[in-house]
């Protein structure tokens, strides 16, 4: 059973690439109470170890705990505020949108463009650009500089939904995997795995997969699984060529996204797994985009043989992406099989 308010309590938290502080504390928090040490790096990573029965070697799950978002470049004389993105955005989806900026105090804007009444015609049927955009507070020039300055950051105004058996929110890439990872460490405090397990929540992986990166060539594991989202393209429009996974299949094991080539035995490793725990799977190539996955595979001193396991979400980097509640399960599912199994498979090459 999904605990659906912790998990919309995690997706209402900010933490925009290099501003994660408030999720951070958030997680320290939540982490130290169900391992045996937590501590940051340098660049913000949250480690939560549990040591394991046998700790002969190393596994590292990485979740990202940072969200797409803004930061404030300009405010111009009539107080409007213009940004610049962090993180991958579809221009058309800033439309109508309310966020939240993070100055010394938390000031609501929404997002503003020219009106549809005044535009040309040659202009209603141009694609929008990121530069169309401002941020509207309701405030002067002097009312915003008095609270906001260059540099701060910005997250978007979304709640958590359920709709049907989905649960639907922003930043659901990555909180569904901080949920699920706190899941995993809540479980395994009761029952430790043989290998010690580094859960580590990660910064600034929408900007570059710049904490697991950092991580990874700290932690030096043998072992790496990444949890993050992936694209579900069972909706209208979607081409058969296109096929990613669907919703309520199950959890999708990666076989490649844009940065990684998953190592064969950890996917094989994740199938056989999946088979024998009779956990619904499906399997994953997402050509576009990447994942912390590269950072655990190529930072290691030697390199880990690492994989991922990623949840179907319709309308990624959207305000409204929408998971299947069935999935998240398989996926913790999948996840605590796989840490608890890999002692007893065999890792050599064939």
């Amino acid at each position: 059973m999904i605990n659906i308010p912790l998990l919309s309590e995690i997706c209402s938290i900010p933490g925009a690439p290099g501003y994660e502080q408030k999720i951070r504390s958030y997680l320290i928090d939540k982490a130290s109470k169900l391992a045996d040490e937590v501590k940051t790096d340098a660049m913000g990573n949250v480690i939560a170890i549990i040591k394991g029965s046998a700790g002969l070697k190393k596994i590292m799950v990485a979740a990202h705990m940072d969200e797409i978002a803004y930061m404030v470049t300009h405010i111009d004389d009539d107080g409007f505020i213009r940004f610049h993105t962090l993180g991958g955005f579809d221009p058309k989806t800033l439309t109508a949108q309310r966020v939240i900026i993070h100055g010394l105090e938390d000031v609501k804007g929404v997002m503003g463009s020219k009106p549809i009444h005044q535009m040309t015609a040659d202009e209603r049927t141009k694609a929008p650009k990121i530069s169309d955009y401002f941020i509207d507070t309701g405030l002067s020039k002097g009312e915003v500089e008095a609270l906001i300055g260059v540099g701060d950051p910005i997250t978007r105004a979304s709640s958590l939904e359920q709709l049907g058996q989905c649960v639907s929110s922003r930043s659901l890439d990555n909180r569904v995997s901080v949920y699920i990872l706190l899941q995993i460490l809540e479980k395994l405090a009761a029952n430790r795995p043989t290998y010690d397990l580094y859960s580590v929540f990660t910064v600034q992986e929408e900007v570059g997969i710049r904490g697991s990166i950092t991580a990874s060539s700290g932690i030096n594991p043998d072992f790496g699984i990444a949890l993050d989202v992936t694209a579900a393209c069972d909706t209208p429009g979607m081409v058969p060529h296109e096929f990613v996974t669907s919703l309520g299949k199950g959890t999708a094991i990666k076989v490649m996204d844009a940065g990684t080539i998953c190592d064969y035995r950890m996917v094989n490793f994740l199938k056989e797994t999946a088979k024998k725990q009779q956990i619904p799977y499906q399997m994953e190539i997402l050509t576009g985009g990447g994942t912390d996955t590269a950072g655990i595979q190529r930072s290691a001193p030697g390199g880990a043989i690492a994989g991922a396991i990623s949840i179907p979400t319709r309308y990624l980097h959207q305000v409204i992406e929408t998971c299947h509640t069935d999935d998240i399960q398989s996926t913790i599912d999948l996840l605590a099989a796989a840490i608890g199994g890999l002692d007893q498979y065999d890792w050599n090459f064939k």
